[in-house]
């Protein structure tokens, strides 16, 4: 609900500052719906959108919603907006999905082969359900061919003030952003990601192997022991693993490994070397660099933003600094 509400007001907003400033409004914003009354939120909220569908014959910009519940069923609750959004774009609608919405979008067919974020936790289900799109869950929104998307939670925001940005300025998208008290720039939902692994397959062998991975990270996990443990040759298990993963044996390893080395920063009061000798890194360089990879943060940057013993000690040196 809030995607809907929070984007009608920004551009609302923009078209008062315009006025302010002596000038004519820039956006003329609709909602538009399948019938007269829309029910959001299992019935929680009702909406009354302006137009139907067949009411709009061109628009500039379509804003997506995000979803809720199972993305499939919504995906199909929703089916109806599909034939539009597509005819919409192919006449030259930018189309801007808001988080879970991009499923919608994936489903029209406007996505195949061009880039997309969404919620870090939908990711892997959506490049598993859409191949063919290129998913990018570490930026906060894309732009592809007037295609846009954004991450989860409040990251609609920054697509938003983008959007604002495209159409109104730079300074006006600056201004927005103040009246708001929002961070402009921010373009990475990387440390914000928790790492759960693609499970929902029916490859029991490769299941295994990602659990024995979770449960045996602090140590060496050769990939020829692993394959040979799930009686695959490693040309066969690399092969599989990755088809049922999306990444590669190394590459989920890695994430399991970080994801442990940020619950250690996150809670503990473990030097950034002992929580790497605790995952089973020995290498300085090469533990700073994946973990920058993957996070977008080196270690002692993750821990200092998100360690409350760390922030106590911080503020406890500063005054008695004072």
């Amino acid at each position: 609900m809030s995607t809907i509400t929070d984007s009608r007001y920004v551009f609302q907003m923009v078209n008062h500052f315009l006025q302010q400033a002596g000038q004519a409004p820039l956006f003329e914003i609709k909602l538009v719906g399948l019938t007269s009354e829309v029910q959001s939120d299992q019935g929680l909220y009702t909406l009354h959108p302006q137009l139907q569908l067949d009411q709009v014959t061109h628009t500039d910009l379509i804003i997506i919603p995000s979803m809720t519940g199972d993305t499939m069923a919504a995906t199909n609750v929703n089916k109806e907006y599909i034939t539009w959004i597509a005819r919409q774009y192919k006449n030259g609608a930018a189309v801007a999905s808001l988080g879970v919405g991009i499923f919608l979008t994936a489903f029209s067919g406007i996505l195949k082969g061009k880039e997309c974020t969404t919620h870090w936790l939908y990711a892997q289900e959506l490049r598993y359900f859409y191949p063919s799109v290129k998913v990018v869950e570490q930026k906060i929104f894309t732009e592809q061919q007037a295609l846009y998307s954004c991450g989860g939670g409040i990251s609609y925001w920054n697509l938003l003030l983008y959007l604002v940005e495209k159409h109104a300025g730079r300074k006006m998208a600056i201004y927005t952003a103040k009246y708001f008290v929002l961070d402009l720039d921010r373009h990475h939902q990387s440390p914000f990601a928790v790492f759960h692994g693609m499970k929902d397959h029916k490859d029991e062998a490769i299941l295994r192997a990602q659990e024995f991975i979770e449960q045996n990270y602090a140590v060496k996990l050769p990939v020829d022991h692993l394959a040979a443990q799930s009686h695959l040759t490693r040309r066969t298990f690399e092969r599989r693993f990755k088809k049922a993963t999306y990444l590669t044996v190394v590459e989920y390893i890695q994430r399991v490994k970080i994801e442990a080395a940020k619950k250690y920063l996150e809670i503990g009061r473990k030097s950034v070397a002992e929580v790497m000798a605790e995952i089973g890194y020995t290498d300085t360089q090469s533990f700073r660099t994946i973990f920058k990879r993957i996070t977008d943060m080196t270690p002692i940057d993750y821990r200092n933003k998100y360690n409350k013993y760390n922030k106590y000690n911080k503020y406890n040196k500063y005054n008695k600094g004072q």
